[in-house]
């Protein structure tokens, strides 16, 4: 079944492999970032920009939210899944952290993507449908700072707000999930572990190796299928074993 697939934060990184995994799949895939020549310039690069759409989309801000509704009723008129993978990372030692970063993180983070739920996942639930996986983080789960304590405090605010919005669609055909990675093969992780602290930072994870971005897009397809309509108010631990329940 092909869907209508939103991914939040999608012009690099993580959520840039995300929709193009999806958009690979065949699926209409809406590119979003915080401003429109983002989206715009990340498709321009895509090999399936034919199955791509950019939306200016800056979680920040709830107009943003409300437009993006609208925008989404005109043009498909359903909205499938959604992919909250939009995050602000600063890694900044806590005891340095100030009261403005603080908030900032916050803002972006946590209240991202409460009002992503609030707004899109009632949406969703008028329709009857839909899927939203929330990207949190193994720092929301171990209390790691790596990348600092205010992105560790509002990834862990994601995975409780993943089981308060599970528990409001539950009964409306809408199920929310939390993916929460370790690290990663990825820009964020090279930015935040110098290429000389790089090999005994891999020798410190149990499996000895980084996480695959492609791995965690083929998790957010499973967990995006019709199929999946009894998994909800799930975090999916994927951190080569740093973390276990």
């Amino acid at each position: 079944m092909k869907q209508v697939v939103l991914v939040t934060g999608a012009a690099s990184g993580l959520g840039y492999v995300i929709a193009e995994y999806f958009a690979g799949l065949g699926h209409e895939v809406i590119v979003s970032a915080s401003t429109l020549e983002k989206a715009e310039t990340a498709i321009h690069c895509s090999a399936h920009a034919q199955n791509m759409y950019p939306l200016k989309l800056d979680i920040s801000q709830e107009m943003d939210f409300k437009a993006a509704v609208q925008w989404i009723n005109e043009k498909f008129s359903k909205l499938d899944v959604l992919i909250n993978n939009a995050t602000m990372t600063k890694a900044t030692p806590v005891l340095e952290i100030t009261a403005e970063d603080f908030d900032q993180i916050t803002q972006v983070n946590q209240r991202g993507t409460f009002q992503s739920c609030q707004i899109i996942g009632k949406y969703m639930a008028d329709h009857g449908f839909g899927r939203i996986i929330n990207i949190a983080s193994l720092a929301g789960q171990n209390g790691g700072t790596a990348t600092g304590a205010h992105y560790a405090a509002s990834k862990g605010a994601i995975i409780t707000l993943t089981k308060i919005f599970a528990k409001e669609f539950a009964s409306h055909g809408v199920t929310v999930n939390a993916i929460a990675p370790g690290p990663m093969e990825s820009p964020i992780v090279h930015s935040v572990v110098s290429d000389e602290k790089m090999a005994q930072f891999i020798q410190n994870i149990p499996v000895k190796a980084l996480g695959s971005m492609t791995f965690i897009a083929e998790t957010c397809a499973l967990l995006a299928r019709p199929s999946a309509a009894f998994v909800t108010g799930a975090t999916w631990d994927i951190n080569g074993g740093l973390f276990m329940r």
